[in-house]
């Protein structure tokens, strides 16, 4: 038998219920892990309230990141034994498969043997937020040197993942925060320049750093109604990516801007990697090589125990980490 977390209807973090359930044997093309650390995800969130890019059915359970020790092995999966320490990407539908569980099943095209010099809580946070800025920016983007990439919402997981791999990929960084709190901190992580929103006029510093040209790339969770200032502060014939909806706002299409600059505006799924099997083995294979030489190091802002796993969603939606959410088991 093994906890496992559940929800019979859409809302807040109270809807979280812990369920006494037992986890079958793994069939052909999965594996049975015991969970040491699960990462928490903003996509959770929306997933717990039915306001994500696929409906819930209920009950329903929820998690895509874990980190843990291989119990079981289907008969297909001979990569891996009992024993093995392993990791998931988020390369399955929340419909089926889920980590929040003390014990989980998972299949075998996404799990994965997670570098030895990673913890278990590093490892159940470093799939999502480096596969997710991996598959805009490099692989679909390609930053190089030279180019400019605007980051909003730079204090997440997956902006401080995008600042790293636009460093990596010889790329500057220009991070977004809504006040001067975290400006240190996102120097710190690695940004070349940081812009307070809420205190300075995005465009015009934008266009200070790159001595007007603007910047080739943004990589926007947030849209809403500011989202035109993004396209403004492009270069012309630049990209934006969308890939999240934090403003409740609408998000308007600046459609002059848009003619004048011709940028490419492309909404944006990590499923562009990891739904493709040849993709997602080079994906994995660069986040664990930026992992190994240290250009690539997860942020973990804090842990939660699995008996609190509603405060760390109650923690989750105050916007106030700087980082990854993880919750040890």
């Amino acid at each position: 038998m093994s906890r496992t977390i559940k929800f019979a209807k859409a809302g807040g973090p109270d809807v979280l219920e812990f369920i006494e359930a037992e986890v079958p044997a793994p069939g052909p093309r999965e594996v049975r892990i015991r969970v040491k650390a699960i990462g928490i995800n903003r996509a959770e969130s929306m997933w717990r309230n039915d306001k994500y890019v696929e409906r819930v059915r209920f009950p329903a359970g929820l998690g895509y990141e874990a980190a843990g020790i291989v119990d079981a092995a289907g008969k297909d999966a001979a990569d891996f034994a009992v024993g093995d320490a392993v990791s998931t990407i988020p390369a399955f539908s929340l419909s089926q498969y889920s980590t929040y569980g003390e014990v989980i099943l998972a299949p075998l095209h996404a799990v994965v043997k997670h570098p030895q010099s990673l913890s278990f809580v590093e490892a159940a946070s470093v799939w999502m937020m480096f596969l997710t800025a991996y598959g805009a920016l490099i692989f679909d983007a390609q930053a190089n040197k030279g180019d400019f990439v605007i980051i909003p919402a730079a204090s997440s997981s997956v902006g401080l993942a995008a600042i790293q791999l636009a460093n990596y990929a010889g790329a500057t960084p220009i991070a977004l925060t809504r006040t001067s709190e975290k400006k240190s901190r996102l120097h710190e992580a690695g940004a070349a320049h940081v812009i307070a929103t809420q205190e300075q006029d995005m465009v015009a510093e934008v266009m200070r750093i790159t001595n007007g040209n603007g910047a080739r790339v943004a990589f926007d969770p947030v849209g809403g109604p500011d989202f035109p200032k993004l396209i403004s502060a492009l270069a012309d014939q630049g990209i934006a990516y969308i890939y999240g909806a934090l403003s409740e706002g609408d998000t308007p299409i600046p459609a002059l801007e848009m003619i004048r600059k011709m940028p490419t505006l492309k909404g944006y799924s990590i499923r562009l990697v990891v739904g493709d099997e040849a993709r997602r083995k080079v994906a994995v294979e660069y986040v664990v090589g930026g992992l190994a030489s240290g250009a690539l190091k997860p942020v973990i802002d804090r842990t939660f125990k699995f008996d609190d796993i509603v405060e760390a969603h109650r923690y989750l939606e105050s916007s106030e980490q700087f980082g990854k959410i993880v919750v040890t088991l």
